[in-house]
């Protein structure tokens, strides 16, 4: 899947700067912080789940 979009001229700069020190291309660093950032939603979201089945595990117990 392709995504495009376009950012502010200096947000644009900030990631060509940042992937500059990186040795990688704006697009792979853009790539890598996408996916950082949906890993730990779905982290984030499993933790929670995972709270929430723990906390209520008597409950399912009783009701199965």
């Amino acid at each position: 899947m392709n995504v495009v979009f376009e950012l502010p001229p200096a947000e644009g700069e900030k990631l060509r700067q940042a992937a500059e020190q990186l040795g990688i291309s704006p697009s792979e660093l853009a790539r890598a912080a996408v996916t950082d950032l949906l890993a730990e939603r779905d982290d984030a979201f499993r933790q929670a789940a995972e709270r929430v089945l723990r906390k209520n595990a008597e409950l399912y117990r009783r009701l199965a």
